[in-house]
């Protein structure tokens, strides 16, 4: 079987939606993450955790923290693995919650409003992967 068979029949395995956060997760992993902790000057450097944005040595601190999460969710989607429910909800939620609270908290945020619906479609996600759990169980 080639590669792209493989991806193919991989994908078929979950909802687009679920294929989407994977890829995200891939994209963060590979792409992203490495740039902006390897590339980034210090002084760029900004990570939000809970909604409370980090600056500085705070934020190249805990970036290899978002890579492992979204290295741990890559692997999770890719394989299914059973540990992914309820971790990748949870973790989901709690992006929601830091949307609110950032959108909150920030100057550059929307406010009470703003946050909510900003924070509305990753609730919608959240529920989406906790009612998934049937899907989840390609290991431990």
């Amino acid at each position: 079987m080639n590669i792209l068979e493989t991806v193919k029949n991989n994908f078929s395995q979950r909802p687009w939606w679920m294929n989407a956060l994977l890829l995200f997760c891939a994209y963060m992993t590979f792409i992203y993450v490495p740039w902006d902790l390897l590339s980034k000057p210090v002084s760029e450097a900004q990570e939000v955790w809970f909604g409370v944005l980090l600056t500085g040595w705070a934020a190249k601190a805990t970036e290899p923290l978002h890579w492992l999460i979204y290295g741990a969710g890559t692997m999770g989607f890719w394989q299914m693995r059973s540990w992914m429910h309820p971790w990748a909800s949870l973790y989901t939620a709690q992006v929601a919650v830091g949307m609110f609270v950032w959108s909150v908290l920030d100057e550059r945020g929307q406010g009470a409003l703003g946050g909510l619906l900003t924070a509305i479609p990753f609730v919608v996600l959240a529920v989406l992967l906790w009612r998934s759990r049937h899907r989840f169980g390609g290991g431990q």
